[in-house]
């Protein structure tokens, strides 16, 4: 019985949206964050450098003090190692293309996960006099006693994926039937 109920509450508690945009956040942020960096630093920064003039990006930097007067550094890694203190401007900007990335596909992962779920009614309604929150099917509002009338509640509709997948299942029924059709002529 104890077990029923926790497993109940779990099941509750993955089902909440607020537990699924969590896993997309540790998901993403751990699987992906490879990828992302290797797509803005090999793919998509160095033809915006060349387009620019050559400029690599992730070498990109103002040196603010230190190190030796009047020297020019060709790297960050040359300015930091001769005590120099570098604002590695290129770093940020690759990380916040990076950042960009992320969340589009944090975005279509969302997306995607909303049109896989079926759209729940809604319940609830404003009392027309006190307006508080009152469920559609009551007839007098619990909080100021007012007669109200009732409203019907909508039924739960499909998700998107849902009638894709019931669509493309009456196509193929209707293709097998055909294909049937010339089989049963074509032995005859």
């Amino acid at each position: 019985m104890v077990k029923n109920n926790i497993l109940k509450d779990f099941r509750a508690f993955i089902e909440r949206g607020n537990a699924i945009d969590m896993a997309v956040g540790i998901i993403v942020g751990s699987v992906m964050t490879g990828v992302v960096n290797s797509l803005v630093k090999d793919v998509i920064m160095p033809p915006i450098g060349l387009l620019i003039g050559g400029v690599d990006f992730s070498q990109l930097f103002i040196v603010l003090g230190g190190g030796q007067p009047g020297e020019h550094y060709a790297t960050i890694e040359a300015a930091q190692a001769a005590g120099a203190t570098t604002m590695n401007i290129g770093l940020f900007m690759n990380s916040v293309v990076s950042f960009l990335i992320t969340m589009f596909a944090v975005f279509l992962l969302v997306r995607f996960v909303a049109k896989m779920r079926s759209k729940q009614p809604v319940t609830t309604r404003a009392c027309p006099y006190c307006k508080t929150s009152i469920s559609k099917a009551a007839c007098k509002c619990p909080n100021c006693c007012s007669d109200v009338t009732p409203e019907e509640v909508a039924a739960v509709e499909e998700s998107d994926l849902k009638k894709s997948i019931k669509g493309l299942k009456k196509i193929a029924d209707g293709q097998l039937s055909k294909v049937s059709k010339i089989v049963k002529k074509t032995n005859k």
